[in-house]
């Protein structure tokens, strides 16, 4: 890949990993308006990618819609060619893809269920910071992990979710030492975040009630954390709960 940049202006490239839909969507959004042109990346979404771009653009900064399934490295990294070759930079990337799975005994678990959760919400994690982090090596860069509660509590009807995601908490660590000084590398852990009209009642899967706080938590809780870790260049290493205060029980 050429160093040469191709961008007219000095605005920052962030790639958001499954944001045509959920946090992902709000987390590209926050960004856009924050100043930040943005790659929309999605697997199978295209129409509410192709919205999201649309809205992106709407303030002013560049969009850029990619389809790639980030369980596959050859996709990734040719998500990662185009983001180059398009906009010569990238200085941040969000690990946002994820899924969260019905609840399922553990001996019910199938072989094709755990491979398809870890591939999802780790192996995919990895690829893209692997990506991202060949690009960002010389001039610096962030990287946002979203990990999970789950990463850090047990639940018996998500073991999947919870190895998956608490090897996202240990991906984050490890590679905030593996790629200072000039690559951070942080995470975001939420607790139960419901968007309107895009939830199941999965998702509730505690009565907020039970939540010191109350209540459950709204995407701007996620987004206030997603732009201070996006603009903080002294903290790396760091997993952020927003979970309501939930990680304490």
């Amino acid at each position: 890949m050429s160093s040469k940049s191709v961008k007219k202006d000095n605005r920052k490239v962030a790639l958001v990993t499954g944001s045509g839909r959920r946090l992902g969507r709000q987390s590209a959004l926050a960004l856009a308006k924050d100043g930040w042109d943005i790659v929309v990346n999605h697997a199978h979404s295209p129409k509410e990618a192709a919205d999201t771009v649309k809205e992106i653009k709407s303030y002013g900064v560049d969009a850029l819609s990619i389809r790639a399934d980030i369980k596959s490295s050859r996709e990734v990294d040719a998500m990662f060619n185009q983001t180059f070759g398009h906009f010569g930079r990238l200085d941040l990337l969000v690990n946002n893809a994820a899924i969260f799975p019905p609840a399922r005994k553990f001996t019910e678990i199938t072989d094709e269920l755990w491979d398809h959760v870890i591939a999802t919400n780790l192996t995919g994690q990895f690829y893209c910071a692997r990506a991202a982090a060949r690009l960002m090596e010389e001039p610096g860069g962030k990287i946002i992990n979203f990990a999970s509660l789950g990463g850090f509590q047990a639940w018996p009807e998500h073991v999947s979710y919870n190895v998956a995601k608490a090897g996202v908490v240990m991906l984050t660590m490890a590679l905030s030492k593996a790629l200072a000084p000039k690559v951070t590398v942080n995470g975001i852990a939420p607790g139960t975040i419901i968007i309107p009209d895009e939830e199941s009642g999965e998702m509730k899967h505690i009565d907020e009630k039970k939540i010191p706080l109350q209540r459950y938590g709204e995407a701007g809780d996620i987004i206030s954390a997603l732009l201070y870790l996006a603009h903080a260049d002294y903290v790396t290493g760091e997993i952020i709960h927003v979970d309501g205060g939930r990680a304490v029980l």
